[in-house]
């Protein structure tokens, strides 16, 4: 003989003994003859990791030479799984199938890749020693919120701590943060007042009608699209009323309207009441509005009162309640005087420290005059000293306003008749003259 040693059977590689329980394998890699080629089969380029979402097709290609009537098997490293040989599919997963060209490549191809699908595949060739090489498949995963497991929209107490949670999947892992729908500051707490703030959880302490609104659970990794779900938190508490203006003066005749600034939620029933218990409602005589502002839980209320006679003097009350309790607020409406029509010069003797003689009460158009400011000029007649009550109406009252009806013997007697700063300036100097004429005859 030419004193080489005989050849045997050829040893089972390393996946077949792996995996033994394959026996189709197995005899695909004993049955195969010894190649006649001038070279051993290489892999010609490495395989090319690959980044995908999930849903998606991915296609993995291993490129080989002089592969002669050797095989080319795929496997899922961290699986320990066989998944094709040659042009036939070993796994039993519908997704995966495989193709060559011409034998130079071979394609491993994943449809619809999901989660699992991530990890390490290997590309084997069946020599004595088997070659291998690994390249990575990476499954990206867009953010996604859980509602069954996340918070949804809450009902607290003014006072109470709220907790807010946001279930998130995705890979990579997600960032979560926190955002107030309206774009104003979270209050954690009375210390801690944030913009966002980067937790799974949000933990709200001693909340208050000023915490009430849509917060938002913002998700966010290198997948897009981001993705958020808003939680509204709603505030209860009792309704509070604020009175700007408690005694209110108006003239026979005139109209005027009585207003109330209320707090409540959820929304209070609003209405107004006479001091006997008589619910007022629209008439010719009651016009009732409510005004809603921002925040939505305020609202103004305004009675007017028309053409005010004798039997309208006397208390009012403004009304709200809710299923958190109820308030209500007074008003009391009485006479005062109305405008002074003309105005009367001051005697010389007390001159104005202008020089100018004062005048009497005005009636202008900037709403400083008595009438339009709600003040009375009512005097106790003792010293000429204006009475506690009066003080009280002034200061009470300022602001407070109320309009002529649309009557013409008021809108006649109502006329005001100012005189001109140059005709005083005249009527001064006049007054000087005939003073010092006098003085010069005495």
């Amino acid at each position: 003989m030419n004193g080489s040693k005989p050849r045997g059977r050829r040893a089972p590689p390393m996946w077949c003994k792996a995996f033994v329980t394959v026996g189709l394998l197995c005899e695909l890699a004993l049955s195969a003859s010894p190649p006649v080629i001038a070279g051993d089969p290489e892999f010609t380029e490495p395989i090319t990791n690959v980044t995908v979402p999930a849903g998606r097709s991915v296609k993995l290609g291993c490129s080989v030479r002089n592969l002669g009537s050797y095989k080319v098997a795929w496997m899922h490293f961290e699986q320990s799984a066989i998944l094709t040989v040659n042009s036939h599919v070993i796994t039993r997963n519908p997704r995966i199938t495989v193709s060559h060209d011409k034998h130079r490549t071979w394609f491993l191809h994943i449809n619809n890749v999901q989660q699992e699908d991530r990890g390490r595949y290997m590309c084997q060739i069946n020599t004595i020693t088997a070659k291998t090489q690994i390249g990575y498949l990476n499954v990206v995963v867009p953010p996604s919120i859980s509602d069954s497991l996340s918070s949804s929209d809450a009902i607290v107490r003014e006072g109470a701590n709220v907790s807010l949670t946001c279930h998130v999947d995705g890979y990579p892992k997600p960032d979560i943060k926190w955002k107030r729908d309206d774009g104003l500051q979270i209050n954690i707490n009375k210390t801690l007042n944030v913009s966002e703030w980067e937790q799974p959880t949000l933990e709200l302490h001693r909340i208050s009608r000023l915490d009430m609104g849509a917060y938002l659970c913002i998700a966010t990794n290198s997948v897009p699209p981001s993705v958020s779900k808003r939680i509204k938190v709603s505030v209860d508490f009792p309704p509070m009323l604020w009175i700007p203006h408690q005694l209110v003066g108006v003239p026979l005749g005139y109209n005027v309207t009585l207003e109330c600034y209320t707090e409540a939620h959820p929304t209070s029933l609003h209405y107004w009441t006479r001091d006997s218990g008589q619910m007022l409602h629209d008439s010719g005589k009651y016009k009732a509005v409510s005004i809603q502002g921002a925040p939505s839980y305020k609202v103004q209320m305004k009675l007017t009162i028309v053409d005010v006679s004798q039997t309208d003097y006397g208390v009012y009350k403004c009304v709200a309640k809710n299923s958190r309790g109820e308030t209500d607020g007074t008003i009391r409406l009485y006479t005062s005087h109305p405008p002074t029509l003309a105005p009367e010069l001051q005697s010389t003797e007390n001159p104005s420290p202008s020089g100018i003689p004062a005048l009497g009460p005005q009636w202008t158009t900037d709403g400083s005059n008595d009438l339009e400011n709600g003040t009375s000029n009512n005097t106790n007649g003792k010293g000429g000293k204006k009475d506690d009550n009066s003080i009280l109406n002034e200061i009470t009252r300022s602001g407070q306003t109320y309009s002529k009806p649309n009557r013409p013997d008021i809108i006649k007697n109502s006329t005001p008749r100012l005189i001109p700063t140059i005709t005083v300036l005249v009527l001064t100097a006049a007054v000087r003259l005939l003073s010092r004429r006098r003085e010069r005859m005495m």
